[in-house]
């Protein structure tokens, strides 16, 4: 995905919640699409500080509570350890590497997620699927 097309999806996604773009937003919000590795605030504010060395932690705390309101990206909480934000929007589990620490995205195809949701008990509704495998990733793999 293109700067101009990231731009526009975050303008959109702003603009529907009632909320402006600002600089801020926009340089958190590439700092998380810009590696896919489910960073965690202070990896993006390191990152954010790069692009813009006055932008202060709460700041960026208060654009990544933005941008997960505004449903641009998803909290991740593992046990015992920081929130990570992943930008991949469609129902995906994860894979946390417990000698790294890494995490990597696991795509679920619809048929898989329409079995897990048909083990719950008649009349429940499910708004989100949140799935994490555990253990150690295989050497070879190399995005998360």
């Amino acid at each position: 995905m293109n700067n101009e097309v990231r731009t526009e999806i975050l303008h959109q996604k702003l603009a529907a919640s009632g909320l402006r773009s600002t600089r801020q937003r926009e340089i958190v919000y590439d700092a998380i699409l810009s590696k896919r590795d489910h960073p965690t605030a202070d990896e993006i504010f390191a990152r954010a500080k790069q692009e813009m060395p006055t932008i202060s932690l709460a700041t960026v705390y208060n654009c990544l509570d933005t941008l997960v309101q505004c449903d641009l990206v998803k909290q991740v909480h593992l046990e015992r350890e920081s929130t990570r934000y992943c930008p991949n929007l469609t129902e995906h589990a994860h894979f946390h590497d417990n000698e790294s620490g890494a995490i990597y995205d696991v795509q679920l195809d619809p048929a898989t997620i329409s079995k897990l949701t048909h083990l719950l008990p008649e009349g429940f509704d499910v708004s989100s699927i949140d799935i994490t495998f555990r253990g150690k990733a295989a050497t070879t793999t190399a995005t998360s």
